[in-house]
């Protein structure tokens, strides 16, 4: 796709550079996100509102926001939706070039976008690919999405994640969320129809009120063969706490018989919170059950 360079200007001048700094006492230092964050976002509205991805900023004690010409503004976090990982930052100084947010309910495999990251400070990057996949996505760290977006990019430097997957138009459809230039040129998005939905009562609680919470267990986990195998567990965790370890095979849940990760994740969902898990597990060549209730994850990241 050859994008107009004026259009492609403005959405440049609307892509941010993130920095956030976390204790190193933050539950998510120890999972892996590190103290010291680097990322990308998107000026959503002319008064500052900023969108990126919610692992960039989860428990960030200070945040930087650079814009494309090189002023440096402090943000600060104004809402987090951990169900669907986006962020909503806020930076004073109003007037700022924002870009329109759009669905990607009528996007197809195939069609050409475009997307633009952070490469640091004010230096960005831009790249074009195609659609390659429109579907539902999990990962070994909990997290699942209804609806994805995968890109096919060009280019093997996709800069920080956050950042901005754009149709041809101009609009935001998704927010860039991994990367996976190193293996695939590939990157998966957000879709900003979450964002859309959700925007206003994310502007007024700071969070999702309506809607399932997002039970968690602290698991990291892979299937294979139709077995969950737990990978990790997070430290101060459920999980942990209930004594579950790496090698152990998930069985069941409930009484139901679990063969992928996926099928876990949804029985997870299913509880209310302060609602008991039973979960049957395999280990070596013992089986036992396990009990654990899971918890919102915001309130084990707060």
């Amino acid at each position: 796709m050859n994008a107009r360079v004026s259009l492609l200007q403005k959405v440049a001048q609307a892509t941010v550079g993130i920095h956030a700094v976390v204790p190193q006492s933050h539950p998510s230092v120890a999972v892996g996100l590190g103290a010291d964050r680097h990322g990308s976002g998107t000026i959503v509205g002319p008064d500052g509102l900023v969108i990126t991805a919610n692992y960039i900023v989860i428990g960030a004690q200070n945040v930087i926001v650079t814009l494309s010409d090189g002023r440096q503004l402090e943000a600060a976090v104004v809402a987090q939706d951990y169900a669907t990982s986006i962020a909503l930052l806020q930076v004073g100084g109003g007037g700022l070039g924002a870009i329109e947010p759009a669905s990607s309910a009528d996007c197809v495999p195939g069609e050409e976008v475009f997307m633009v990251a952070s490469l640091g400070g004010e230096k960005r990057c831009a790249d074009t690919g195609v659609i390659s996949y429109l579907g539902p996505f999990d990962a070994a760290w909990e997290f699942v999405l209804d609806r994805a977006v995968c890109v096919t990019a060009t280019s093997l430097n996709l800069g920080y994640n956050g950042g901005p997957l754009c149709n041809a138009r101009g609009q935001m459809i998704g927010v860039s969320y991994l990367n996976f230039g190193d293996l695939s040129r590939a990157m998966l998005a957000i879709p900003a129809e979450y964002f859309i939905a959700a925007r206003d009562e994310l502007l007024r609680f700071g969070r999702r009120v309506t809607g399932a919470p997002r039970l968690w267990l602290g698991l990291l986990c892979y299937t294979l063969h139709d077995f969950v195998v737990i990978a990790g567990v997070v430290p101060g965790s459920p999980a942990e706490k209930a004594g579950l370890k790496p090698g152990d095979l998930v069985l069941a849940v409930d009484g139901v018989e679990i063969r992928h990760r996926r099928a876990l994740y949804e029985a997870i969902s299913r509880r209310q919170p302060g609602d008991a898990l039973a979960l049957k597990l395999r280990r070596n060549r013992d089986v036992a059950a396990v009990k654990l209730t899971p918890i919102r994850v915001e309130e084990f990241m707060a």
